[in-house]
């Protein structure tokens, strides 16, 4: 009885022991992820354990148990610091947890303001100190195709919103990752368009929004607003929006839209052409995307801003006529 005793005394330290080697073996595997880098943003309150699932959902970490099982080794459980987090590919479980309980959370931050042009983007990047300037001296087109953009037309692609990053993060980083969020966006806010929907693909949805974007001086009427442009388009009515216009100009608008602006064509005068321009013309937030894919049910074909950030909408050019009248001839 001592012999089986002893042997079975000496098979649970065996085994105890291989558990302990395979954790310490798992804390020091590399991990792999792509693209990187990948950002986790840890909530305050948050367990150990919940913390490793959330990890392993979004692709840090692979087996959540035995990430938890390292932190309790190490006696780390209760040191788990909230905060955005950024972790570089190549990395390892260890580093993940050696990061999460020093608190070593990302420190910097830039906003990307919804409305705002590639170039205005670029500008903000550059001006951050903080930042690695990796893009510094590409030309737009090659950063699109750095990126993977389609095309190559980078205008548009990336979702306004603060991205938080260490310092020394690249730029070209944090337009992955802004791009990465726009494509996230347009396709959930695509597969819940309206049926019947006259735009035959996301890129033209983005298009739109753009305008929509660019066009709404109030919230509540952007829905109406993205309205009159589907109705135009549904029509073959030509949609005749001054922010395409400047935008076609360039360097050349110098805040005062002419007439002859109006006439001058461009890829971008939708004066002179027909349908939606070749490209965005801004990068358009979330409610400008779902206005523009689920617009209000309206027969409303114009609008003119009634000076007070709101638009007044008409069904018809003599109903517009009137509005002009009152709103803008009325103004002056």
């Amino acid at each position: 009885m001592l012999r089986v005793i002893k042997w079975g005394f000496v098979l649970v330290v065996v085994l105890a022991a291989a558990a302990v080697g395979g954790i310490f073996y798992y804390e020091k595997q590399e991990l792999t992820f792509s693209p990187a880098p990948l950002t986790f943003d840890l909530k305050s309150g948050s367990s150990l354990r919940t913390v490793a699932r959330d990890l392993s959902a979004a692709g840090v970490i692979g087996e959540p148990l035995l990430f938890e099982l390292i932190g309790r080794l190490h006696g780390n459980a209760p040191h788990i610091k909230a905060g955005n987090y950024e972790f570089e590919s190549p990395t390892t479980p260890l580093k993940v947890l050696q990061k999460i309980t020093r608190g070593d959370a990302t420190q910097m931050s830039i906003r990307f303001i919804d409305g705002w042009t590639f170039k205005q983007m670029r500008a903000a990047l550059d001006a951050h100190e903080a930042i690695k300037h990796d893009t510094q001296g590409m030309s737009s087109d090659a950063i699109a195709r750095k990126l993977g953009i389609p095309d190559a037309q980078p205008e548009g692609w990336f979702f306004p919103e603060s991205y938080h990053f260490s310092r020394g993060a690249s730029d070209l980083a944090i337009l992955r990752r802004a791009q990465r969020l726009m494509q996230t966006h347009l396709n959930a806010q695509w597969a819940k368009r309206a049926a019947n929907h006259p735009l035959a693909t996301p890129y033209e949805a983005l298009i739109l929004a753009s305008i929509v974007e660019k066009e709404t001086g109030k919230a509540s009427d952007r829905a109406m607003v993205a309205s009159v442009f589907v109705n135009r388009l549904r029509i073959g009515m030509r949609l005749q929006t001054d922010p395409t216009v400047i935008y076609g100009m360039g360097d050349a608008f110098d805040g005062n839209l002419r007439r002859r602006d109006l006439q001058a064509d461009t890829p971008w005068n939708t004066y002179t052409r027909g349908g939606l321009p070749p490209t965005p013309i801004a990068m358009p937030g979330l409610a400008s995307i779902q206005a523009a894919l689920n617009p209000a049910d309206s027969k409303m074909l114009y609008f003119v801003a009634r000076g007070d950030g709101s638009s007044q909408f008409s069904r018809n050019l003599d109903e517009h006529n009137a509005a002009v009248n009152k709103y803008i001839r009325g103004r002056k």
